[in-house]
């Protein structure tokens, strides 16, 4: 982390923290915190006491939560009044930085939080996709795949989260251009209790079917048009003999083609 912290030696060092002085990280990429996680985390605190310290920066006469945030929960739910923390001195880039670095090392983060923080980090902070792997230790191709997820819709997330989806049904999905069609597979998904293989298999036979049901379309229409054709060929024919003139058509199929052919004598003209 010294590579983008600033840090002296004598604040690298743990210090007791009165709770009341800690105040919420805006940039937290948490979003859900579970209120079983909390009291399981509280019950290891209360027979073991606070093994990872909290890392937090100034902020006033404050501390701002840089990581730590269920930490910090289940100390309170223990009745502690202090909390063991770090005290870093950063900008709100890297405030932003080492939170997300943290939860991912402890694997806190729903595939979904850590997306919309690596987000944060690229259109807020101005980072590019490479910048962001560096400092996560990812390779860009991953941060790649994290930030198409965002693609899914709200509705659409909150159903992967719920039903425990994997992140890999979540890019399954991905291959479904409309929001429709990708709740439709999810209720399926969900209804069925697809593995991720499963998943995959289903996707591919719809696709299959609907790019079927394109290439009918297709051939429809242009079936429709050779139609028009013909129709605007003979109505031809029958407009020149209705005005005297001894026109013909005649239809010639083969196993290739259809052909038409129009004959128009040169003196025709009746009378």
């Amino acid at each position: 982390m010294s590579g983008f912290l600033n840090f002296t030696k004598e604040k690298f060092r743990v210090v007791e923290i009165e709770i009341e002085q800690i105040i919420p990280n805006p940039n937290q990429p948490r979003r859900d915190f579970n209120d079983e996680e909390i009291a399981s985390l509280a019950d290891s605190i209360a027979q073991n006491g606070i093994l990872q310290p909290l890392s937090v920066r100034r902020n006033g006469e404050k501390y701002e939560l840089i990581a730590g945030e269920l930490r910090l929960r289940a100390a309170k739910l223990c009745g502690f009044s202090t909390v063991p923390c770090m005290v870093y001195e950063v900008n709100d880039r890297n405030s932003a930085i080492l939170a997300l670095v943290e939860n991912i090392q402890r694997q806190n983060l729903s595939f979904f939080d850590e997306a919309v923080a690596i987000e944060k980090l690229i259109t807020y902070y101005g980072m590019t996709q490479e910048e962001a792997a560096a400092k996560l230790g990812k390779a860009q191709s991953t941060i790649a795949n994290k930030l198409r997820l965002l693609r899914l819709t709200p509705d659409e997330r909150e159903l992967i989260m719920k039903f425990n989806l994997t992140e890999r049904h979540a890019r399954s999905l991905l291959r479904l251009a409309s929001p429709a069609d990708r709740l439709n597979i999810l209720e399926k998904i969900v209804k069925d209790n697809l593995n991720v293989e499963k998943t995959e298999n289903l996707i591919e036979e719809y696709l299959g079917t609907q790019r079927e049901k394109s290439s009918y379309k297709k051939r429809s229409k242009v079936f429709q048009n050779v139609k028009m054709f013909v129709n605007t060929i003979n109505k031809a024919v029958e407009m020149m003999q209705a005005a005297g003139i001894s026109a013909d058509s005649k239809k010639i199929q083969s196993d290739e083609y259809i052909e038409y052919r129009v004959r128009i004598p040169i003196n025709s003209h009746k009378g």
